[in-house]
């Protein structure tokens, strides 16, 4: 998954596993999992039964049992991004380190081995079924716990994608857009078939997601040319991948007005947040016409940043406000 080249690593793999693990950590960027968290939490929310009906007393369990339900997705998620960034370091470590934009990553330097970044991608996998075992002891939802596998598969897939396909923009958006799915399956699996706004914010993550990483891959057109890898603005060049970007995240706010329409519970506010992440995106946008590659951090980890924390926080709030 896209991430910020790392700029203070050292050659040599620092002593003990408490450090080699910080190390990991902060060059996977593991704060940066904001971007697909909110989502989550928008569609654990979207999943829910009626929090605000019933008696005193009912509702008080609800609001627990919800609340520990919130709890492992957070932890579910935070597991699964650590397992599919550490993938993404083993996979691409030659790559990386003969890119001039990433060779100071930790694998890819020699900073971090290998077999501890394997180590730590084995254990966040160990920990995500754990999670997932969680809502099987919960609420006897044997869902995640049987899906888990199909999930991490799936989100490390997107690291090899583009060896073989210039759609591997999308295949990291899907990636992403598995979280609401996910986390609404993990609350009331029913959801999926009964609440379609679920399907049209996972539509908008894909779209949303594939239209910055193809604005990322910009970084890289002559590295991925010379080494024979799909990435749109190589195969398409950088013109009409921005074009294409541009598309996506027109899509991607036609998505979040679909959602809007398909569920009455979002409401004015709901809708005010598509309009300024239209406002961001068109932003982010005419940033980089004027900047060029250089406004990429406020461009993609700023703006997008509060993309996502905007349309999460927006949207449980309209949810709440409305029940």
């Amino acid at each position: 998954m896209p991430n910020a080249p790392s700029t203070t690593l050292t050659a040599a793999p620092p002593p003990g596993l408490p450090a080699r693990l910080a190390l990991a950590l902060r060059d996977i960027k593991i704060a940066h999992s904001v971007f697909a968290l909110p989502f989550a939490i928008l569609a654990a929310f979207l999943a829910a039964p009626a929090l605000a009906s019933g008696a005193a007393g009912d509702r008080t369990d609800l609001w627990k049992r919800f609340a520990l339900q919130l709890a492992l997705v957070v932890a579910c998620m935070v597991a699964a991004r650590t397992w599919a960034m550490l993938v993404n370091r083993l996979a691409d470590h030659r790559l990386d380190a003969a890119n001039p934009r990433t060779a100071r990553r930790a694998v890819a330097s020699g900073a971090l081995r290998r077999r501890d970044a394997a180590l730590f991608a084995t254990l966040s996998a160990l920990a995500f079924f754990a999670c997932c075992a969680g809502f099987l002891a919960l609420d006897q939802n044997p869902w995640p716990l049987i899906l888990a596998l199909p999930t991490l598969a799936w989100i490390a897939f997107y690291s090899f994608t583009k060896r073989f396909t210039a759609l591997c923009h999308l295949f990291l958006g899907g990636a992403l857009a598995a979280s609401p799915l996910a986390a609404a399956i993990a609350v009331r699996p029913e959801a999926l078939a009964d609440t379609p706004a679920l399907w049209a914010v996972a539509a908008m993550v894909v779209l949303w997601v594939a239209g910055f990483d193809i604005l990322y891959a910009l970084q890289d057109v002559e590295f991925d040319r010379e080494a024979g890898l799909f990435s749109v603005p190589a195969r398409l060049g950088p013109r009409t991948a921005v074009w294409l970007s541009r598309a996506m995240h027109a899509g991607a706010v036609g998505a979040l007005v679909v959602a809007w329409r398909l569920d009455a519970r979002l409401g004015v506010l709901f809708l005010l947040a598509c309009a300024v992440i239209a406002a961001l995106l068109v932003l982010e946008h005419i940033v980089l016409a004027k900047k060029g590659l250089r406004a990429l951090p406020i461009a993609f980890f700023t703006i997008n940043g509060v993309v996502s924390c905007l349309l999460g926080a927006v949207g449980v709030a309209d949810l709440l406000l409305g029940a």
